[in-house]
């Protein structure tokens, strides 16, 4: 499935159980030798009383995430068209906090979805360290954008969004800037730019995954971020490679809502090394 290109391996494994699901996602994320994706998303039933169902993600190099707004979105498609549910809101455990999912649905088939992406946090130290940041001479403490600035947040995972003319120098900058001792475990790059019309074109380089078409999680950020700098409102459009995200950072509760589509792309039967079949 995917979310404006941002595309996942989804496997039930309430029924379909993976041992290594790390190794299984580099195995199958693989787009010459494998299935081809930016990794593999378990959903599985819940470990707790408050939501409905649970998910896992693993990057396409293997290690884990906390959370993927695009994959969240899929879920909900995949749990209602499948006929996992009749429900239009599902409440989905993940490792950033249960996420409510409002599922727009006509005819039996899911258009788009919200998720309640829940707040944005600026401070984190296990994320990001200002003060590293401000003292080690290198892209991360020179590169602000042109004429513009940077941010963090925090939306589960962790942000750096970058404001410039230049969006496309993501590819360049993404991963010196993923790996920067500022970020204690890694961070996803943001580079963004508003444009005429008032929506804001952002390219993402993701941690462990690089390059993406798109990230929700990203788009929330980035709106957040266009926000706290002035340059936008609480409402803003992403426009990513893949396709365009509706961001609402509500001052009423102050959760960041984000709207999009899913899509099904195809479903197989695949063999991993270990002889298990999936």
């Amino acid at each position: 499935m995917h979310g404006c290109g941002n595309d996942y391996i989804y496997v039930d494994v309430s029924r379909h159980p993976i041992a290594d699901p790390s190794a299984v996602s580099v195995l199958w994320s693989d787009r010459h030798k494998g299935i081809g994706s930016d990794g593999l998303v378990l959903i599985d039933k819940s470990t707790v009383a408050d939501a409905d169902y649970s998910m896992r993600i693993f990057n396409a190099d293997g290690s884990e995430a906390m959370m993927c707004g695009n994959a969240s979105r899929c879920i909900g498609k995949y749990l209602f068209e499948r006929g996992l549910t009749t429900k239009k809101e599902i409440r989905l455990q993940t490792l950033s906090g249960i996420k409510t999912l409002l599922l727009h649905e006509k005819d039996g088939i899911v258009h788009s979805v919200t998720v309640d992406m829940l707040e944005p946090v600026f401070e984190d130290a296990s994320l990001f360290n200002p003060n590293m940041a401000e003292k080690i001479q290198s892209p991360l403490s020179n590169w602000r954008g042109d004429g513009g600035e940077a941010c963090f947040v925090s939306m589960g995972n962790p942000h750096y969004v970058i404001f410039t003319d230049d969006v496309e120098q993501v590819g360049v900058m993404g991963p010196v800037l993923e790996n920067h001792p500022a970020f204690p475990q890694r961070c996803n790059i943001e580079f963004a730019h508003v444009m005429d019309d008032g929506s804001i074109r952002t390219r993402v380089w993701e941690r462990g995954s690089g390059i993406t078409m798109a990230c929700g999680t990203g788009a929330c950020a980035t709106a957040v971020a266009a926000a706290v700098t002035g340059r936008r409102g609480r409402q803003s459009r992403i426009v990513m490679d893949g396709g365009a995200l509706e961001i609402e950072w509500r001052e009423s509760d102050n959760h960041v809502y984000m709207t999009g589509p899913a899509e099904f792309v195809f479903d197989g039967v695949a063999e991993v090394e270990l002889g298990m079949r999936s």
